[in-house]
């Protein structure tokens, strides 16, 4: 069973598993999903501006959150036929 980047960033973003999040962030061919966990760790670990972090951090969980709603086994089977 493949679970998918999404569900990974997910997982790793909600139990602070910073290190895994930034494998995926290189691994992923998502480009944007890379790009939102790019931003949400530069802010995490050096913005001064606690704001900003909680931004780009709700950021990746809402593109996150899009992304498994396009994603879903069902829309999978559509594509496929």
């Amino acid at each position: 069973m493949v679970i998918p980047d999404y569900d990974k960033a997910l997982y790793y973003t909600l139990w602070g598993q910073w290190d895994d999040l930034l494998v995926l962030m290189v691994r992923t061919k998502d480009d944007i999903l890379s790009k939102k966990i790019e931003r949400f760790l530069n802010d995490y670990h050096f913005s001064m501006d606690h704001q900003q972090v909680l931004l780009s951090h709700d950021t990746l969980l809402y593109y996150l959150e899009h992304a498994m709603k396009l994603t879903t086994p069902l829309n999978q089977e559509k594509i496929e036929m």
